[in-house]
């Protein structure tokens, strides 16, 4: 409930307020943590049982205060019971863009899968180094997906206005920031890799394989920015087809065959990293021409179409 309340709040452009409520229930969950765990101001010890207590009520504060929000904030959206009654065209539209994105995110899961799978027939450093990499990975990544969810409400908001100027600036806008964005996880990686990773305990060989793998995967960040931000772009224009295309060939159609193959050569600790910028800038191929198919079926044919809204109701 809480992600639902906050993506209505973030489609009227009121990110701060679902900030608040993501951030309110997070600090309950660390506050209360420790007192339920170990048992402070006459509670008992809960132990572990504390901690997902303290999680759940955490969660619970998140979704009551973005709630709140909804209902008094976000007048733009009317509430009401009689909004609740499916209609399937509705239905149809949310799954086109919604349901290639519950496979994307399921995409990233089996390819982690799969890697670890590969990577241990070479060694298990080769695993220990990819899983301590894309933890550090994710916090680039997540920037970046935050863009990314960002474009698809303003692009989508305008394409239905038909304004094609303004869907044009969203997508150009977007893809610039998304790619400022991963430019600086490139640079970060490739200059501070060693202190990034020595923050970890382990080996000095798991270490050293790690730190190669940083610089080497960092590469791809280059092409990722622009896959991650036109997979935005795609579900904001109703091609969730394409964003799903863009997802299989980064996340599991190149690179997983790319990685097995690579485990065969000699020097596999070395080349089996370079299946994911090879992966990435075949999907960036991919959604370039993605994009130029969206460009002239969809962008171009909006010219003159704007539509004046000024009494514009979205009802939910």
């Amino acid at each position: 409930m809480f992600a639902v309340y906050e993506k209505l709040l973030q489609s009227t452009g009121k990110t701060l307020y679902s900030t608040i409520a993501q951030i309110s229930g997070a600090l309950v969950n660390i506050v209360l943590d420790p007192i339920m765990i170990f048992g402070y101001f006459g509670l008992p010890q809960m132990g572990i049982r504390g901690a997902a207590y303290a999680t759940v009520i955490g969660q619970m504060v998140s979704m009551l205060i973005a709630m709140y929000f909804h209902y008094r904030k976000n007048t733009e959206v009317k509430s009401g019971w009689k909004y609740c009654k499916l209609e399937w065209r509705i239905v149809h539209e949310i799954y086109v863009v919604g349901l290639p994105a519950i496979i994307m995110q399921a995409l990233m899961s089996f390819m982690t899968y799969g890697i670890n799978l590969i990577f241990v027939t070479v060694s298990q450093a080769a695993v220990t180094a990819y899983g301590i990499f894309y933890k550090i990975q994710q916090f680039i990544f997540f920037a970046a997906f935050g863009l990314r969810d960002a474009i698809t409400p303003i692009v989508s908001f305008n394409y239905g206005m038909g304004s094609q100027k303004r869907v044009k600036q969203g997508i150009y806008y977007g893809i610039l920031y998304t790619e400022v964005i991963m430019l600086a996880g490139f640079i970060g990686l490739e200059l501070f890799a060693n202190v990034l990773i020595g923050a970890f305990a382990m080996s000095a060989e798991t270490e050293s394989l790690c730190v190669l793998a940083a610089r080497i995967i960092a590469a791809g960040f280059l092409f990722a920015g622009g896959n991650i931000a036109m997979q935005g772009v795609f579900q904001a224009l109703g091609c969730g087809l394409d964003s799903l295309l863009v997802s299989l060939l980064r996340l599991c159609v190149v690179v997983l065959p790319l990685a097995w193959l690579f485990t065969k050569f000699e020097n596999a600790d070395f080349m089996i990293w370079w299946a994911f910028p090879i992966a990435e800038l075949a999907a960036l191929v991919a959604a370039i021409l993605c994009m130029l198919r969206a460009d002239r079926k969809v962008i171009k044919p909006m010219k003159g179409q704007e539509k004046i809204s000024d009494n514009t109701e979205t009802n939910t």
